[in-house]
């Protein structure tokens, strides 16, 4: 499909997933836009049809009754083994699965977040990533050339991102923006890759360098997350995550 909102919109406004403004919107489009409006139709056929189609099969009652049969032995057996066992033993069990649980909860990293903690929620970094894709929203500066996009920025941050193009290495810079974080004001790197849009949200960071880390993956959006020399960048896109990956690894360089 050549219409943007065929692939950022559609599939989002069929499942429920876009807020009353953004279905809003979507709903306008439908009424200039013959494309999105056939595809949205085709989508909806094909739900019908699969929802009518009953692919499924009941179990017959005398395998029912089989399986609870099994489930009522299964437990009476569990039931006279838990008997036997002393009580002091199922208190070290549970003492354990406490200790265990404790050292999860400040371990491992808090939903809603990336995993390298980034200080934003995926939510808002791909809502920031689906907006910038709206006609007109992409670059508040267009341009390929790095040292007509880096000081583009002087004045409107308090910080200097680092801008460098890729284009030698199939990453190539088509401009820059202003965007919004989690409250804070941060710089977007936007990059084209074939056909495909990756943004990369720039802020200054006092915590220690880390590496690339594991994707996140969210509305068919995926991103990464490091800090490297006082900065913070996280990559999102629908590109393939070795893409993804290897641009993060040219500005990690």
């Amino acid at each position: 499909m050549s219409c943007d909102y065929a692939r950022t919109a559609l599939h989002g406004y069929l499942d429920g997933e876009l807020d009353a403004a953004r279905s809003a919107e979507f709903e306008r489009h439908l009424e200039s836009c013959r494309e999105c409006a056939s595809a949205l139709a085709a989508e909806e056929s094909l739900r019908s049809s699969l929802q009518r189609s009953g692919l499924y099969e009941h179990a017959p009652v005398s395998l029912r009754k089989k399986i609870r049969a099994e489930l009522g032995t299964a437990t009476a057996t569990a039931s006279s083994i838990m008997q036997r066992i002393p009580m002091w033993r199922w208190i070290a069990v549970a003492a354990s699965i406490l200790v265990v649980a404790t050292i999860s909860w400040f371990a491992w990293p808090r939903s809603g977040t990336t995993a390298a903690s980034a200080p934003f929620t995926a939510a808002e970094l791909i809502d920031a990533h689906i907006r910038s894709l709206q006609p007109g929203h992409l670059t508040d500066v267009a341009s390929t050339d790095q040292h007509t996009v880096k000081p583009w920025f002087n004045g409107k941050l308090d910080f200097a991102p680092p801008v460098k193009d890729y284009a030698d290495e199939g990453f190539s810079l088509i401009g820059g923006r202003l965007d919004v974080l989690a409250g804070r004001n941060v710089a977007v790197l936007v990059y084209a890759r074939r056909k495909h849009f990756i943004n990369v949200f720039v802020l200054p960071t006092k915590e220690p360098d880390t590496p690339i880390h594991p994707p996140g993956l969210r509305q068919g959006y995926q991103w990464l997350h490091w800090r490297h020399q006082g900065m913070e960048y996280c990559a999102v896109s629908d590109v393939s995550l070795s893409d993804l990956h290897e641009l993060a690894q040219l500005i990690y360089q």
